[in-house]
Protein backbone atom coordinates (compact mmCIF):
# COMPACT_ATOMS: atom_id res chain seq x y z
CA UNK A 1 0.00 0.00 0.00
CA UNK A 2 2.93 2.65 0.77
CA UNK A 3 4.13 2.25 -2.95
CA UNK A 4 0.75 2.83 -4.41
CA UNK A 5 0.55 6.12 -2.16
CA UNK A 6 4.43 6.90 -3.33
CA UNK A 7 3.44 6.45 -6.98
CA UNK A 8 0.11 8.36 -6.55
CA UNK A 9 1.75 11.14 -5.00
CA UNK A 10 4.54 11.62 -7.64
CA UNK A 11 2.06 10.87 -10.31
CA UNK A 12 -0.10 13.85 -9.42
CA UNK A 13 3.57 15.57 -8.77
CA UNK A 14 4.53 15.08 -12.64
CA UNK A 15 0.99 16.04 -13.76
CA UNK A 16 1.06 19.45 -11.74
CA UNK A 17 4.47 20.37 -13.35
CA UNK A 18 3.03 19.73 -16.55
CA UNK A 19 0.36 21.77 -16.30
CA UNK A 20 1.90 24.51 -13.92
CA UNK A 21 1.04 27.53 -15.77
CA UNK A 22 -3.00 26.95 -15.46
CA UNK A 23 -2.30 26.53 -11.21
CA UNK A 24 -3.89 29.38 -9.09
CA UNK A 25 -0.93 30.11 -6.67
CA UNK A 26 -1.33 31.72 -3.40
CA UNK A 27 -0.83 35.18 -4.27
CA UNK A 28 1.45 37.40 -1.91
CA UNK A 29 2.83 40.48 -2.26
CA UNK A 30 6.76 40.93 -1.48
CA UNK A 31 7.91 43.34 1.66
CA UNK A 32 11.56 43.25 1.80
CA UNK A 33 14.31 40.51 0.60
CA UNK A 34 17.24 39.41 1.74
CA UNK A 35 19.90 37.49 0.28
CA UNK A 36 18.25 33.85 1.37
CA UNK A 37 15.23 34.60 2.35
CA UNK A 38 12.23 37.00 1.17
CA UNK A 39 9.51 38.64 3.42
CA UNK A 40 6.17 37.88 2.23
CA UNK A 41 2.30 38.72 2.69
CA UNK A 42 -0.69 37.26 2.36
CA UNK A 43 -4.16 37.61 1.81
CA UNK A 44 -7.28 35.60 4.01
CA UNK A 45 -7.51 32.17 2.07
CA UNK A 46 -9.79 29.20 2.41
CA UNK A 47 -7.88 26.04 2.74
CA UNK A 48 -9.14 22.06 2.61
CA UNK A 49 -7.03 20.48 5.27
CA UNK A 50 -5.90 17.19 7.12
CA UNK A 51 -4.26 16.43 10.39
CA UNK A 52 -2.71 13.82 10.52
CA UNK A 53 -1.17 11.78 13.35
CA UNK A 54 1.43 10.22 11.61
CA UNK A 55 5.39 11.27 12.35
CA UNK A 56 8.18 12.50 10.32
CA UNK A 57 7.95 14.75 7.59
CA UNK A 58 8.22 11.90 4.72
CA UNK A 59 5.50 10.02 5.77
CA UNK A 60 3.18 12.72 6.80
CA UNK A 61 3.46 14.73 3.32
CA UNK A 62 3.01 11.50 1.33
CA UNK A 63 -0.05 10.55 3.04
CA UNK A 64 -1.49 14.30 3.58
CA UNK A 65 -0.95 14.74 0.05
CA UNK A 66 -2.95 11.30 -1.04
CA UNK A 67 -5.82 12.26 1.39
CA UNK A 68 -6.48 15.81 -0.06
CA UNK A 69 -5.85 14.92 -3.76
CA UNK A 70 -8.15 11.84 -3.92
CA UNK A 71 -10.70 15.04 -2.22
CA UNK A 72 -9.85 17.65 -5.18
CA UNK A 73 -9.58 14.79 -8.16
CA UNK A 74 -13.32 13.45 -7.16
CA UNK A 75 -13.41 11.61 -3.95
CA UNK A 76 -16.31 13.80 -2.44
CA UNK A 77 -19.77 13.85 -2.30
CA UNK A 78 -20.30 14.75 -5.83
CA UNK A 79 -17.81 13.32 -7.57
CA UNK A 80 -16.38 16.75 -8.55
CA UNK A 81 -13.00 17.59 -9.16
CA UNK A 82 -11.60 20.72 -7.74
CA UNK A 83 -8.67 22.73 -9.68
CA UNK A 84 -5.19 21.63 -8.51
CA UNK A 85 -3.71 24.89 -6.48
CA UNK A 86 -0.25 25.91 -5.87
CA UNK A 87 1.14 25.62 -3.04
CA UNK A 88 1.12 22.53 -1.03
CA UNK A 89 1.76 24.36 2.70
CA UNK A 90 2.66 22.29 5.78
CA UNK A 91 2.20 23.01 9.31
CA UNK A 92 4.60 21.05 11.63
CA UNK A 93 3.85 21.72 14.98
CA UNK A 94 3.04 18.77 17.90
CA UNK A 95 1.01 17.42 14.78
CA UNK A 96 1.05 17.58 11.27
CA UNK A 97 -1.23 19.43 9.25
CA UNK A 98 -1.09 19.26 5.26
CA UNK A 99 -3.85 22.35 3.25
CA UNK A 100 -4.27 22.95 -0.21
CA UNK A 101 -5.70 26.19 -0.98
CA UNK A 102 -8.99 26.91 -2.37
CA UNK A 103 -9.41 27.98 -5.60
CA UNK A 104 -10.29 31.66 -5.17
CA UNK A 105 -13.67 31.46 -7.48
CA UNK A 106 -14.92 28.70 -4.98
CA UNK A 107 -16.61 29.57 -1.43
CA UNK A 108 -16.99 27.09 1.23
CA UNK A 109 -20.84 26.57 0.75
CA UNK A 110 -19.99 25.50 -2.91
CA UNK A 111 -17.68 22.78 -1.66
CA UNK A 112 -19.04 19.11 -2.21
CA UNK A 113 -18.59 17.37 1.21
CA UNK A 114 -15.58 15.51 1.99
CA UNK A 115 -15.98 11.70 1.73
CA UNK A 116 -13.48 11.75 4.42
CA UNK A 117 -14.22 12.85 7.76
CA UNK A 118 -10.94 13.86 8.60
CA UNK A 119 -10.87 17.08 6.04
CA UNK A 120 -11.39 20.58 7.04
CA UNK A 121 -12.02 23.75 5.68
CA UNK A 122 -9.80 26.23 7.34
CA UNK A 123 -9.94 30.03 6.58
CA UNK A 124 -6.10 30.49 7.18
CA UNK A 125 -5.95 34.49 8.18
CA UNK A 126 -3.80 37.37 6.56
CA UNK A 127 -0.45 36.78 7.64
CA UNK A 128 3.39 37.87 7.06
CA UNK A 129 6.00 35.63 6.59
CA UNK A 130 9.96 34.89 5.71
CA UNK A 131 9.84 32.25 2.79
CA UNK A 132 12.85 30.67 1.80
CA UNK A 133 12.80 29.80 -2.18
CA UNK A 134 14.10 26.43 -3.31
CA UNK A 135 13.99 24.40 -6.65
CA UNK A 136 12.71 20.49 -6.67
CA UNK A 137 10.39 19.04 -3.92
CA UNK A 138 10.75 19.80 -0.14
CA UNK A 139 12.47 16.99 1.69
CA UNK A 140 13.46 17.15 5.85
CA UNK A 141 16.41 18.16 4.65
CA UNK A 142 15.14 21.38 3.10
Amino acid sequence: MPGVIIIAFIAVQLFALSSQRDIEVYPYVVSKKFENFEIRSYQATLFTSVKLSTKGYKNSSSKGFSILGGYIFGNNERNEKIAMTSPVAMKLDDSVTMMFMVPHKLEKEMLPKPNQSNIEFKEEPAKTVAAINFKGWAMMKK
